[in-house]
């Protein structure tokens, strides 16, 4: 973390004079780094604005004691940094799901619609067939990479529902959130397609009652109806996700395919091909070793903000993030993780702090997120591993009010406004933070404004706040990060990643070939996993 200056320091021209020497310094001697990446992370904080990211560094840094505003993110650490358009198709504005679209499978679509190109219609299920698009997540899968999501909202939200589903609505969580219609004209709903159509390696977030059959008591809250499964075709996906993954016991098998396909695996307690855990205590007992696939569901709906979260029940999404990269590393080939904080993400819950004008919930989710890429950072290495952190779309949320050095990100302007009442640094141009009292607006006061619920004011009645249309900061390192660069259109993101790693459709790139024969180095000869296997029978026959 940035340290305060001395007291003083920040008067004397040779302060900032040297600070900026040191920072030409580092400009001058910056390479790119051309060779190929092994894995890729994809940071999404979704609703994480320019404006929401210099709040936030601010906030942390006043987290840490100091002023704030000369914190530094870890994800402004990183060399590389572009500007991305955010428009759908169809609208100036976007949302979450026509920006997925665009991010992870590489083209623009129209708002609402997940994992489709533009000819899709919203709602309309006829026009998924033919205009399916597929996201990198799902290349690198297929080009032999493990594969991971990480969100603090449901795993069938928007965000990282792009990852791996064709859906003409966003909304389509379970089969009982789809029209008669677009049942019987064959399409299928977005928890469904999570179990069938990607293998995806880890999978953690909420949203557990869009998985079982309609009236399945939930673990963690047996007792509220309101939290039971949703699911009218009774299904249990859970089940059928661990069926799917689970390590045969009989007959022959090639142990070099490795353990999700190892036949005699069950020799060593240690293989166990899949885990399925809905409590921070299930996750923490997961050894990293122990599992090519885990899906860990830790709410019926969205995780809690990280305010309200229970740390000894709920994980974080540091946590998280840390678990799905220890399991996906493994892989030889390399791995691609998804991770997704709502800027209320940490990534996925940033986006519903705001919409809900709560800009201290939204900011605290904003720290998480880059908590976890710092961590991200420690676990991995920037010579094999591109490592991206973007934004989906902005909010109309602002701080100004000629606030004085080290105020508090939610604390008053210094001066009251023209109706002589006082107001927040931070405010909202829509949403609930509207009110009108004794016919004007209510005036703010410590410490209410800085409760964690507090809504600021917006200018605008709304039930929910609104996004807003303004181009998000991508920030990039590893290899090929230099590829991101300029104001570029938000589906450039997809191709710049799969180019980077040799995916889809850049497999043949030059440099492709002698990148793949490096990482499959050690693949070529069964005789590691040969003796696992060994190891692991004399284990079982000693025992």
């Amino acid at each position: 973390p940035a340290l305060p200056p001395p007291p003083d320091a920040e008067k004397t021209p040779s302060y900032w004079n040297e600070g900026a020497r040191k920072r030409l310094e580092s400009a001058l001697v910056l390479q790119p780094a051309a060779q190929r990446a092994k894995n890729i992370i994809l940071f999404l904080g979704d609703g994480m604005g320019l404006s929401t990211m210099s709040a936030a560094r601010i906030y942390k840094g006043q987290l840490a004691g100091g002023s704030g505003e000369e914190s530094v993110l870890a994800m402004e650490t990183f060399p590389h940094v572009a500007l991305a358009k955010t428009y759908t198709i169809d609208r100036q504005v976007p949302d979450s799901a026509g920006t997925g679209t665009a991010y992870l499978c590489g083209v623009k679509t129209n708002a609402k619609t997940l994992g489709l190109s533009g000819a899709a219609v919203y709602g309309k299920c006829r026009t998924t067939f033919g205009n399916e698009v597929d996201s990198i997540l799902h290349r690198a899968r297929l080009a032999g990479k493990s594969v991971g999501i990480v969100t603090t909202t449901r795993v069938q939200h928007a965000s990282p529902g792009a990852a791996y589903a064709h859906s003409a609505s966003r909304s389509w969580y379970a089969d009982s959130n789809m029209p008669k219609e677009a049942l019987r004209d064959g399409c299928k709903d977005i928890a469904y397609q999570l179990v069938h159509n990607t293998d995806i390696n880890v999978i953690l977030g909420g949203g557990r009652m869009y998985m079982t059959p309609k009236q399945t008591p939930d673990p963690e809250y047996p007792e509220d109806p309101a939290q039971n499964g949703t699911r009218k075709d009774g299904l249990d996906l859970i089940a059928k996700w661990l069926s799917a993954k689970k390590v045969p016991h009989r007959g022959g098998g090639d142990v070099t395919q490795g353990m999700a396909t190892c036949h005699w695996c069950h020799l060593c307690p240690r293989w166990q091909g899949a885990r399925y855990v809905w409590d921070k205590k299930g996750l923490d007992a997961v050894e990293d070793d122990s599992v090519s696939h885990l899906m860990g569901l830790f709410e019926p709906k969205d995780m809690k903000y990280e305010l309200n979260r229970n740390a000894s029940t709920d994980p974080s999404i540091v946590e998280m993030t840390e678990k799905a990269i220890r399991i996906l590393r493994r892989n030889p080939n390399g791995f691609f993780l998804f991770g997704d904080g709502h800027v209320p993400c940490a990534g996925g819950r940033i986006d519903h702090g705001h919409h809900s004008g709560r800009a201290k919930q939204a900011l605290m989710e904003a720290v998480m997120l880059d908590r976890a890429v710092a961590r991200a950072g420690e676990l991995t290495s920037p010579a094999d591993t591109l490592t991206v952190v973007t934004a989906d779309h902005s909010h109309v949320f602002t701080f100004g009010g000629n606030t004085l050095r080290g105020t508090s990100i939610f604390g008053l302007a210094p001066k009251k406004a023209k109706d002589k009442r006082a107001y927040t640094s931070i405010l909202y141009g829509n949403g609930p933070g509207y009110s009108i009292r004794d016919g004007g607006r209510p005036a703010a006061s410590l410490p209410t404004v800085e409760d964690k619920d507090y809504r600021q004011q917006a200018a605008v009645p709304l039930e929910t706040e609104t996004h807003s249309g303004e181009d998000v900061m991508v920030l990039a390192q590893g290899p090929m990060a230099h590829l991101f660069h300029g104001v570029q259109e938000q589906n450039y993101i997809a191709h710049a990643m799969a180019h980077a790693a040799c995916l889809e459709p850049y497999a043949a790139r030059p440099g492709c070939e002698a990148a793949r024969r490096a990482s499959h180095g050690t693949q070529g000869s069964p005789q590691p996993l040969l003796t696992l296997l060994a190891l692991c029978v004399a284990a079982h026959v000693v025992g």
